[in-house]
């Protein structure tokens, strides 16, 4: 990439582009924000601020899980279970 003349010539009537300040970067608060958060990150402590609807479907999968966990164990009762059951409806009717 060229570079522009402008660069070359040492006019004092020219006006020079300067780079634009940004305020948020400036301010105090950002920049403590900013340290915090660095030195969280060195020290392995991430921000726990999740968004809701990742925190919802996370609450999803695990009840999922749960459920086809509790599923699996009625599959797999043995068969003295599944007699003591039968018997224990029958009484309750």
């Amino acid at each position: 990439m060229a570079e522009p003349d402008y660069i070359e010539d040492d006019n004092p009537e020219l006006i020079r582009p300067q780079k634009l300040i940004n305020p948020v970067k400036t301010s105090r608060n950002h920049q403590d924000l900013h340290r915090e958060l660095l030195m969280n990150q060195k020290r392995g402590l991430a921000p726990q601020n999740k968004p809701e609807l990742q925190k919802v479907m996370e609450k999803r999968k695990r009840d999922q899980v749960i459920k086809q966990k509790e599923e699996e164990a009625q599959k797999k009762k043995s068969d003295l279970e599944i007699e003591l059951l039968k018997r224990q409806q029958k009484l309750e009717q």
